[in-house]
């Protein structure tokens, strides 16, 4: 069984009515909040019944016993048991046995969550956690920094999206999950953690106090240039669609000639509010497509109410808009809805599942790709902008906004 949280939505954008048993049904993305942070950037769900069924009939395990024999496991225990000078927990040899079962996947996405774990994933989702406030990945073996929450500790420190973490309290982290990195990062608020990260070839740290953060995933403005800005942290479930539609609702009351749609350092989140928010400029086009294999499992469309249809829309991303994000800007720029502006995503284009396990455990397991409306699957390659633009340690440092500049003089015509 799957499990989401955050309240329906429908009523506020009516996209695809969904079952209750679609409404239960959690599809993630890869990066893990590091509040760090939340496992989660980008849910991506939606999946019907009859499709979650088809997508395991159609498995690429067939050949797989359906029972593994555990005996040498057996024998490992014993002599564990009978040698090891120590005092030995077989809860925790369980739920380790448990992890490596899962991690011998070979798959970085794919991750056992023991009950506590699971938690602190789905908690952290809701934006309300303690630590530095950044999220973090595994990139060519690297972890790596994917992006900073808003005026979070971390942002405010200096870190930046793409830095490699190379050390946490001068540990050497090379070598670490991304999992070792959360739980030696998160902390109470008021104490401190250091990082070390590589950056541009050179290693800096920085010394980060931990605080309570409460991150809001929709922020958004109108200027005077009537232009209006829609910023997204995150795709939460309910309330970016909520407070995301109240925004676009505002925009067309107040005849904005233009939208912003910031989506750097987004991610991921809930994929029906990825669907849902491109339901805002999209009637009834493909949103996304999910494939196993070759085999086509599910393909979510746009809604019936696309309040911003027409309206000349740029969207911003950058190297920390993953999963979801991904998915929005590959909607509204496959279906000509919006041009993009910034430099190339993170390049998230498997689907994972939550799977609910015994005593409160979670499996998060990879169980197809998603593509573009287009055709395309993003993985590994992200997606490029339309006009390239880069935000330079120097911008930042003299809040300076190159890219926020060129697409308010993209909408404006200029």
């Amino acid at each position: 069984m799957t499990k989401t949280k955050g309240a329906d939505v429908a009523e506020q954008n009516p996209a695809p009515t969904r079952s209750a048993k679609q409404k239960r049904t959690v599809r993630l993305s890869t990066t893990i909040f590091i509040g760090v942070i939340i496992a989660i950037v980008g849910f991506v769900g939606g999946m019907r019944a009859n499709d979650l069924s088809l997508a395991f009939s159609d498995s690429s395990n067939k050949g797989l016993p359906s029972q593994l024999d555990f005996s040498s496991v057996q024998a490992v225990y014993q002599k564990l048991k009978k040698e090891y000078d120590g005092q030995l927990d077989s809860n925790k040899l369980i739920e380790g046995a448990k992890k490596g079962l899962v991690e011998a996947a070979g798959d970085p996405y794919t991750v056992y969550f023991t009950s506590s774990e699971a938690k602190q994933f789905f908690g952290d989702l809701e934006g309300k956690f303690s630590g530095i406030g950044a999220e973090l990945d595994k990139k060519d073996g690297q972890l790596v920094v994917v992006s900073t929450i808003d005026n979070a500790p971390a942002q405010k420190a200096g870190i930046k999206a793409g830095d490699a973490i190379a050390k946490v309290n001068d540990e050497d982290a090379t070598s670490w999950s991304v999992e070792q990195a959360v739980s030696k990062i998160r902390g109470d608020k008021g104490t401190t953690v250091k990082l070390s990260v590589v950056r541009d070839g050179k290693l800096q740290d920085f010394s980060i106090v931990r605080d309570e953060i409460t991150t809001p995933s929709v922020t958004y403005s109108i200027g005077d240039d009537n232009i209006g800005y829609l910023r997204i942290s995150r795709f939460a479930e309910g309330d970016t669609t909520t407070l995301a539609r109240k925004a676009a609702e505002e925009f067309k009351d107040k005849g904005v000639k233009g939208v912003v749609l910031d989506l750097r350092g987004n991610g991921g989140g809930y994929l029906t509010a990825a669907q849902d928010i491109s339901s805002l400029w999209l009637k009834d086009k493909v949103v996304v497509q999910e494939r196993r294999g070759s085999v086509v499992q599910d393909t979510l469309r746009s809604g019936s109410n696309p309040v911003l249809q027409g309206i000349p829309t740029v969207v911003l991303v950058d190297g920390g808009s993953a999963s979801a994000s991904e998915i929005v800007a590959g909607a509204l720029h496959d279906n000509n809805a919006a041009k993009l502006v910034g430099v190339k995503t993170f390049g998230k284009g498997s689907v994972q599942q939550i799977e609910d396990m015994t005593g409160g455990a979670e499996l998060k397991v990879t169980v197809a790709k998603w593509y573009t409306p287009n055709g395309k699957n993003i993985n590994k390659e992200g997606i490029n902008p339309d006009v390239k633009v880069e935000l330079s340690d120097d911008d930042i440092k003299n809040a300076r906004d190159p890219q926020k500049d060129k697409a308010y003089s993209l909408v404006k015509g200029e």
